[in-house]
């Protein structure tokens, strides 16, 4: 066990070589490096350097969107750590003027300890944030990060352990928010076994349904698919008519040998009921602003349905289906909730073509989460009082967080998750449980796998939501998963 002479020993060396890089550092001088490290450390001022790159980040959308909204979640509650917590807790002065050859080279000494830095911590809590999301954004972002890192020590306000612990601590906050918010797998989902389909070159024969509504994307979509596939017959939805309508009476019309779609996921179902009733396979693009059923068959780009249609790769996909009170069936390819969420979408549909979706959504969810009551519920037969339900088609991940990714649709199984408001603080010790990557071990969270379930609401009809869409009001829901009802093209995974 170590004396208090050593400890002291060993502080005393690490002060001394502290020192000693700074003020090597100090006597760098180079114009040009002053420049850009007093505007590198000005910049990241408040982490408005960073908020300026996120939004750069969340332009070009997918991973590196992603990456923007946790990395500055990250930045969020690295600076809270480092700014209100460890600064008090360790105070340190900062470097003395009379150190540097060019004092502080044109930025201002802060009054705040110099331990940790606080630009540091931000920084690579930005950095790592967007790098566990995108790790091509990250190396895009990490050599800026690590130069504004730098910039406190060239410019004469950190020691040079004062930003190495603050970069730590950064990392360490980024890497720690996958704890309660996992980070989202973009491999493909494992599938059913293969099928035989008709290899259809430059995509004849394919007819491929398009709703312009679905997502921002949808004519850059359409015309990739055509250079793609030159022979595939593109037809546009016409929005005032039933779309199952339309899909019946072009199969009568053409005798398609493949439908295809791209669209939203509300779309998507639309089309893969179609070609299961025709008993076609189904080419899937990913035309809408989420996509989730494109990236888990495997199909996150054009090229990847192209080319399996021209080769004839296809595989068998589950799909789900929910019967309600009147004997209707609701097929669904990823989810279905009651509860909340789907009073939500429906506030988002009234607020959308005034506030736009993006802002709907947050103010309905806001709004319906507010003002929500427990449902009265029995769960194959079980009361229980729940404030949402979650049926997943397939195995989601992870099991113990709110889910992110879908590691499997196969296997006839249904994936279901309910918040219970049946225990004292329900509402706060979800928040908790959410927040410390508890929910797995939470008396108000629970998880099980079934191939059918079925939900009894006590007392008045309740909205059902399936792939995003408010499909149908009910007191009783059937719901089950249909083993490798779907014939889905797909290209040949590696090995």
């Amino acid at each position: 066990m170590p004396t208090l002479t050593s400890v002291n020993r060993h502080t005393a060396r690490l002060r001394t070589a502290d020192h000693a890089l700074a003020e090597r550092i100090a006597g760098v001088e180079r114009p040009t490096v002053d420049a850009v490290m007093r505007r590198a450390s000005r910049l990241a001022d408040h982490g408005a350097l960073w908020w300026i790159v996120a939004l750069l980040l969340a332009a070009t959308g997918g991973r590196a969107r992603r990456g923007a909204v946790r990395g500055l979640l990250s930045l969020v509650f690295a600076s809270g750590l480092t700014n209100a917590v460890l600064k008090p807790l360790l105070p340190r002065r900062r470097p003395p003027a009379r150190q540097w050859s060019n004092v502080r080279r044109g930025v201002r000494t802060p009054r705040s300890s110099a331990f940790p830095s606080g630009h540091s911590a931000s920084a690579f809590a930005f950095a790592t944030g967007v790098a566990l999301e995108s790790p091509l954004a990250g190396a895009a972002v990490t050599p800026l990060a690590a130069a504004v890192t730098y910039s406190r020590v060239h410019n004469g306000v950190h020691w040079p352990s004062d930003v190495v612990a603050g970069a730590a601590i950064g990392t360490a906050v980024a890497a720690g928010t996958r704890r309660w918010w996992a980070v989202r797998s973009d491999e493909p989902a494992d599938v059913g076994r293969d099928r035989p389909a008709p290899a259809l070159d430059r995509g004849s024969g394919v007819v491929v349904f398009t709703n312009r509504e679905s997502g921002t994307d949808g004519a850059d979509i359409v015309a990739a698919v055509t250079e793609a596939l030159p022979d595939a017959r593109i037809v546009e939805f016409d929005p005032d008519r039933d779309f199952a309508a339309q899909i019946d009476e072009d199969v009568r019309r053409h005798t398609p040998a493949a439908l295809g779609v791209a669209g939203g996921d509300g779309t998507v179902v639309v089309v893969a009921a179609a070609a299961e009733r025709h008993r076609l396979p189904l080419a899937v693009f990913p035309g809408g602003t989420f996509n989730h059923f494109a990236r888990d068959v495997g199909a996150a780009e054009v090229s990847d349905t192209a080319s399996a249609i021209e080769s004839g790769s296809t595989v068998a996909v589950d799909r789900a289906e929910v019967v309600t009170d009147d004997g209707t069936a609701h097929p669904f390819l990823n989810t279905a909730s009651l509860g909340g969420y789907p009073d939500a979408v429906r506030l988002r549909e009234r607020w959308q073509p005034r506030l736009g979706k993006w802002v709907a959504a947050a103010a309905a969810m806001i709004r319906v989460l507010a003002a929500a009551e427990p449902l009265s519920v029995a769960i194959d037969g079980r009361p229980l009082q729940v404030w949402m339900l979650f049926i997943g088609n397939g195995r989601y991940s992870p099991g113990d967080q709110v889910p992110m990714s879908r590691p499997a649709i196969t296997g006839g199984q249904l994936d279901i998750r309910c918040l219970r408001a049946d225990r004292r603080w329900s509402r706060l010790r979800l928040l908790f449980a959410a927040a410390t990557g508890t929910l797995g071990e939470s008396r108000v969270y629970s998880r099980q796998l079934a191939e059918t379930v079925t939900v009894r609401i006590t007392g008045r009809h309740v909205a059902l939501a399936t792939d995003g869409e408010v499909v149908d009001d009910a007191r009783h829901f059937v719901f089950r998963a249909c083993p490798e009802a779907l014939t889905v093209y797909r290209r040949p995974t590696p090995g």
